[in-house]
């Protein structure tokens, strides 16, 4: 099996945005809040800058869209990037933070990188390669019943004002599992049901360069990825659902079900 031609220098380059977060970790750097509980930091624009130069140097025709310059993506290959995907963990001294690149085809993710410094974790994959994790293979878990399944999710940055907060699914998806896991950052979620240590995961309110790069290391890690309600998913809408594929359906009866509780909206 051949590897994506871009994979090697882009993991490369999402090690240098990540050793250059390293700089600010637990030195309680200065935020701002973009929005409610949605912090910026000198460490995000900086990583963001140099992940523009360097893959703009790698590959001058592919446009690139990250979260604090924005950019749109182009019909065919587009990067995809959140330059520190976890920031309040990070302001915070919380070691589950990363870098994150995804490469699109007309939209859909189809080469992933992760790097997480502080974790000492580093994920890359999709499009013929398989996943790896600090350079061994990995695959999505093989448990068959949401009732023996470790899950995650995460909740939105206005989930103290808005209905579709997410509480009242978490609330019935903990009742009938082993256990939810909440850690902050959606790329790392991802990785996480990648590797099998999550069996699946959900959540709401995403944007693209939160979950291009972990999409398709699931994907190439054997696992399903969609929308929460079981359809196609578009990246733009935030609504995801990932899973080793076993326990697929059966999350989807379930997050249904959890809608009689939760703001119809949110689906």
């Amino acid at each position: 099996m051949t590897a994506h031609p871009l994979l090697v220098p882009a993991l490369q380059i999402a090690r240098e945005a990540a050793a250059s977060l390293l700089h600010g970790f637990r030195t309680r750097p200065e935020s701002s809040e973009k929005g409610r509980n949605d912090l910026v930091t000198e460490f995000d624009l900086a990583s963001e800058t140099l992940l523009r130069e360097r893959l703009g140097q790698l590959t001058p025709d592919i446009p690139i869209l990250a979260e604090e310059e924005g950019g749109e993506l182009g019909p065919e290959l587009s990067w995809c990037c959140d330059p520190l995907d976890g920031t309040m963990n990070f302001v915070h001294g919380h070691p589950f933070f990363c870098v994150s690149v995804g490469l699109l085809n007309a939209g859909v993710p189809e080469l992933g990188i992760v790097v997480a410094p502080a974790l000492a974790l580093e994920y890359a994959g999709g499009a013929g390669s398989p996943t790896t994790r600090n350079g061994e293979a990995c695959s999505v878990s093989q448990i068959s019943s949401v009732k023996e399944s470790l899950l995650a999710t995460g909740f939105p940055a206005d989930r103290s004002v808005a209905p579709s907060n997410n509480l009242a699914t978490f609330e019935y998806m903990l009742k009938r599992c082993h256990g939810v896991r909440r850690c902050g950052s959606a790329a790392l979620d991802l990785c996480l049901v990648s590797d099998g240590t999550y069996d699946a995961y959900w959540e709401r309110k995403l944007a693209a360069w939160d979950v291009a790069g972990g999409i398709a290391l699931v994907e190439a890690a054997g696992g399903k990825v969609s929308h929460r309600s079981g359809g196609p998913l578009d990246i733009s809408q935030g609504h995801i659902l990932a899973s080793n594929g076993l326990v697929h359906e059966e999350m989807v009866q379930l997050l249904e079900q959890s809608l009689e509780s939760d703001s119809p909206s949110s689906s």
